[in-house]
């Protein structure tokens, strides 16, 4: 069954993560590949009770926007530092005078640090040397605070929040870092962290002062593709979340400098442990992916007559390009993990539930993917039912530095349980 698709010209809920740039606690970190907040508020307004479901969790928009809905939720999501990120936003109802008191302690105790030969390439590009110094002196600060478990996640997040703003490099679309590029402006460490802690303080003021009773919001660092036995059956009534699109986008790269910063990583090959647990949603992620054989999955049988033809024609069209990226097994991967996913939520979510994704097709070297339809498909073979499509705005218009000139567009996909 396809999507019903209707096309209501301007979106009255959006679907991307800048509005949330305003929002209390939300703002904490900007995480690019989120979504919109007020989609999940404008979902919960519609019902007098809900328990929320995101597979897809990231920094913890619908968790976030749940409590304030007064809905109960959980989410669920594998990378390691947005799952921290994450864990530290949820913890907004630590006492707002502990977490003044220790980011005050951090301040008068920083200390540079000479940095050491043995730290990524990348940070040598990204600072100077004075600024690296500085930055680390916070980060030993932030580690050896005495305080209570959240308040050390909130100290810990105000931390990897200031590495961006100190490095006087640029930053491409989405969250790549371009050591070549320059910004205009750049902060110091001190000022840095002054400003993040007061906004998070303030922030947590106000929200502990207008959130009564605080909903319980769990998250788990998991697999959303795997079966989750800690989510009883039949407990979501609503699913909301946004899946990462087939768009080259490297998930693990996002937050290479903040990771480096930390120590976690030292370089690309280090990346590879996190796209493991990652949907494959980009061709850094295909190396010795058996595509063929994953084709001939049973999950696929919705599908396959369509996605077969593409990528035969992606597996020939990647010849003629210089990068020859391996877009013809990412499709192929991503689809089936999504009806992986599909799978698992058919357990967890209740009769007459609904599940809605916000989704953006794709057309990699120029060949198009209705990604919408063939997630739709999926949905009804893994026993929902009623999909549509409601498209909120179009992507891809502005033509240039573009790699292709297929119009693209984005939106939410609904179904019911």
């Amino acid at each position: 069954m396809q999507p019903t698709i209707t096309h209501p010209g301007r979106a009255q809920s959006p679907t991307t993560f800048a509005d949330n740039m305003r929002l209390p606690v939300h703002r904490w970190f900007r995480y690019s590949a989120g979504f919109s907040a007020e989609l999940v508020l404008s979902i919960l307004a519609e019902v007098d009770e809900a328990t929320v479901l995101d597979p897809f969790a990231g920094s913890a928009t619908t968790l976030l926007a749940a409590q304030s809905g007064g809905a109960e939720s959980i989410g669920i999501d594998p990378h390691p530092f947005v799952s921290r990120v994450a864990e530290a936003k949820l913890s907004w109802t630590a006492d707002v005078s502990e977490f003044r008191a220790a980011s005050a302690l951090v301040a008068s105790t920083a200390r540079a640090q000479a940095p050491s030969a043995g730290l990524p390439p990348l940070l040598a590009k990204a600072y100077p040397q004075k600024t690296l110094g500085e930055l680390l002196g916070y980060l030993a600060a932030v580690e050896s605070v005495d305080a209570g478990a959240a308040v050390r996640r909130l100290l810990w997040l105000a931390f990897v929040a200031m590495v961006r703003p100190t490095s006087p490099v640029g930053t491409a679309q989405w969250q790549y870092v371009q050591p070549n590029r320059s910004k205009a402006k750049s902060m110091t460490p001190a000022d840095a962290w002054l400003a993040q802690t007061s906004m998070m303080a303030s922030d947590m003021a106000q929200m502990q002062a207008t959130t009564r009773p605080v909903p319980s919001a769990r998250f788990l660092a998991e697999d959303a593709r795997l079966e989750h036995r800690e989510v009883p059956s039949a407990w979501a009534s609503h699913v909301i979340t946004s899946p990462p699109y087939a768009n080259n986008y490297d998930y693990a790269d996002a937050t290479r400098l903040e990771q480096s910063v930390l120590g976690e990583v030292s370089g690309w090959s280090d990346l590879k442990e996190i796209r493991r647990d990652l949907v494959h949603a980009c061709s850094q992620h295909m190396s010795g992916y058996a595509a063929e054989e994953a084709l001939a999955h049973e999950a696929l049988d919705p599908i396959r007559d369509e996605l077969l033809p593409a990528y035969e024609r992606l597996s020939e069209v990647r010849l003629e390009r210089g990068g020859r990226k391996a877009y013809h097994s990412m499709i192929v991967a991503y689809f089936l993990d999504l009806a992986q996913v599909w799978r698992r939520l058919r357990r967890v979510v209740a009769g007459g539930g609904e599940v809605c994704f916000v989704v953006g097709d794709s057309a990699p070297y120029g060949v198009h993917l209705p990604v919408e339809r063939w997630l739709g498909a999926l949905a009804v073979s893994a026993g929902f039912e009623a999909p549509r499509f409601e498209k909120t705005r179009d992507r891809n218009t502005k033509w240039r530095n573009r790699k292709h000139r297929v119009p693209l567009h984005e939106g939410y996909l609904r179904v019911r349980g």
